[in-house]
């Protein structure tokens, strides 16, 4: 005998592509966690709070070595590195390590012939070379223990290191005011330099 179906219940044939009904879900359930400020939308009510930082400014995690705060902890361990000294990432070509995989994407440029085309600046000197390599990848090395900023040169470390310790190195022979670097003397000497002209001018040509 055939099994006839029971009577009062109905059949319900699904469609071959049920991926509709999936995707209709998914973007249901994306449209529930929208930001109110930009309207973007997220599938995740904790990727919803954690953007929602960029609008509100708040900065939760930080750096216990510096004080220096961030909007997310990613961004934190990252910035752990500058004290920590680690460099996860290696190039395979010629096994120099960076910090931040972006660092190495740039780097990696470098050997490919497309990067010689971004300039074309010649040095006498393979270490000059490297050091400008940086402004194209954005690698800075050289890090401030204080405070954490970085910088391409050691000679920009060195003179931001003045920021903390108050040196003042160079002075200024007319008037002994200190400065803690030698573009600011030169430009305070031009107020000198100024004065001088004028009161030359004056009794040169009294008129």
């Amino acid at each position: 005998m055939r099994n006839r179906p029971h009577r009062g219940v109905s059949t319900v044939s699904l469609p071959l592509d049920s991926g509709w009904r999936q995707r209709a879900c998914q973007q249901d359930q994306e449209e529930r966690h929208s930001c109110l400020v930009c309207g973007k939308t997220f599938s995740r009510i904790g990727n919803l709070r954690s953007h929602q930082r960029c609008h509100t400014g708040e900065k939760p995690y930080t750096c216990l070595h510096c004080g220096r705060r961030f909007s997310h902890s990613g961004n934190l361990q990252k910035h752990k590195r500058v004290h920590t000294g680690e460099r996860p990432y290696r190039c395979l070509q010629c096994s120099k390590t960076f910090c931040q995989s972006s660092h190495l994407k740039k780097h990696q440029m470098i050997h490919t012939d497309r990067q010689m085309i971004i300039c074309g600046k010649t040095f006498s000197r393979v270490g000059n070379l490297r050091i400008h390599e940086r402004c194209h990848t954005g690698e800075k090395p050289h890090c401030c223990p204080v405070c954490g900023r970085c910088f391409i040169q050691a000679g920009d470390l060195k003179k931001h290191k003045r920021v903390h310790t108050g040196e003042k190195p160079y002075y200024c022979l007319q008037c002994g005011k200190n400065f803690s670097r030698r573009e600011n003397l030169k430009r305070h000497q031009k107020i000198h330099l100024g004065e001088s002209l004028h009161h030359q001018r004056l009794w040169i040509d009294p008129q």
